[in-house]
């Protein structure tokens, strides 16, 4: 885990502690408001720095009990629901980049990219309970995208298999475990108060990995690979 850091009688230190990969996106949302607790553009700079520094130390030790910290200063068991969620949804964008390096379209491959980084937003608004990263306008994309790319599609008549085309089968993969890192923060907010976005937000995300599996095997030469309900 790695410290976040505050102005304190002109030295900088550590309040609370948070991952690595979570930081950035926290600081892109909180450094605006932070300007009033550092207004010297010099030490806001040196935030910065210290920050980018501190990324470098990825073994801390402090998780050797079992336990981590959210971005609240707050620690739980590695086990603990929302840990499960954030660890659901850290996989699902290990996924999208493995899809990612695959051969795209490259209106897939920047709406992916765009994808990626919504999901490393949704990371860090699981980790701070009560902070809010996803919103209206993530979600309003996505629906953009359904509504552009299945208007490009045939309709399905039968059931069809996760296959065809690699990118197809890995866009299942992200598909699968969308509804993995879906069912997880369903769990979660049984428990504990979630803000509404996030959820609608992987929920219209596992729809788009379906129809975009359907666009990459058309991209690759091929079509749906269909489930016959009756084999010989």
């Amino acid at each position: 885990m790695i410290p976040f850091y505050r102005r304190s009688q002109g030295a900088v230190e550590p309040i609370i502690e948070a991952r690595p990969g979570w930081i950035a996106a926290h600081l892109r949302h909180c450094l605006p408001a932070l300007r009033g607790t550092l207004p010297q553009r010099k030490t806001l700079t040196r935030y910065r720095i210290g920050m980018g520094n501190r990324l470098s130390k990825i073994t801390t030790r402090t998780g050797d009990d079992g336990s981590t910290g959210l971005g609240d200063g707050r620690r739980v068991g590695k086990d603990a629901l929302r840990i499960a969620a954030i660890g659901d949804v850290d996989e699902l964008n290990s996924h999208l980049g493995v899809l990612l390096a695959e051969p795209l379209p490259p209106e897939v491959h920047a709406a992916l990219t765009a994808i990626q980084h919504d999901l490393f937003d949704l990371g860090g608004e699981l980790c701070i309970p009560g902070h809010s990263m996803i919103g209206e306008a993530q979600i309003a994309q996505l629906d953009r995208w359904l509504a552009e790319y299945n208007a490009t599609l045939p309709p399905l008549k039968e059931f069809i298999l996760p296959g065809g085309a690699r990118a197809a089968a890995l866009a299942h993969v992200c598909r699968t475990v969308c509804r993995r890192a879906e069912r997880t923060m369903v769990a979660l907010g049984r428990e504990e108060t979630l803000n509404a976005a996030p959820g609608r937000y992987v929920n219209r995300l596992s729809d788009l990995l379906f129809v975009l599996s359907r666009v990459l095997n058309r991209a690759a030469g091929g079509t749906d690979v269909l489930w016959h309900n009756t084999r010989a």
